[in-house]
């Protein structure tokens, strides 16, 4: 049995490999939704990333697809969904469904939406409106599920400037 060192020589903590996604949760109270989701998408396909983003029903889906059409006059975030065709051709891809047609590295789960299998992603983000008492219990009931199938994950909460803050 070896033991890792550090630069020094001393004994070191040796890392575990990491088993799965890296897994985010922003507890939104003082914007909404686009107000975020653009910017976090945006650093996505700077880094390389296509992206899904799942949410509950077909209605979120063409809300969705209309909104961050008109998030920025400035930048534009090329994305679609099953109506719009290409599928596997869509940077952004938004989705009610566990599909991932363009073998995104990133996953979003917004608006409800519930987390099933995240195996094989990079990073996994789930967003939830920390004004609705039933979205904070499913983010609650999400956490625990995740970390009792042994992803670890992080808590991002808005500070009073509007910025995040790690909170877990």
């Amino acid at each position: 049995m070896s033991t890792k060192t550090d630069r020094s020589g001393k004994p070191g903590k040796s890392k575990t490999p990491k088993s799965g996604p890296e897994v985010l949760f922003y507890h939104l109270e003082r914007a909404k939704l686009l107000d975020i989701l653009p910017s976090l998408l945006e650093k996505s396909l700077e880094r390389g990333w296509q992206a899904v983003v799942q949410v509950n029903t077909e209605k979120q889906v063409g809300e969705l697809n209309g909104g961050l059409w008109t998030t920025s006059e400035d930048s534009f975030l090329p994305h679609g969904a099953a109506e719009d065709g290409f599928p596997d051709q869509q940077p952004i891809y938004l989705t009610q469904t566990i599909d991932n047609p363009n073998d995104a590295a990133i996953r979003f789960f917004v608006g409800g939406a519930q987390p099933d299998d995240i195996k094989g992603y990079e990073r996994v983000v789930y967003l939830f409106d920390g004004n609705d008492c039933d979205a904070v219990s499913d983010a609650r009931k999400q956490w625990k599920r995740l970390a009792d199938e042994g992803f670890e994950a992080t808590y991002w909460k808005q500070n009073e400037r509007g910025g995040w803050e790690k909170k877990a």
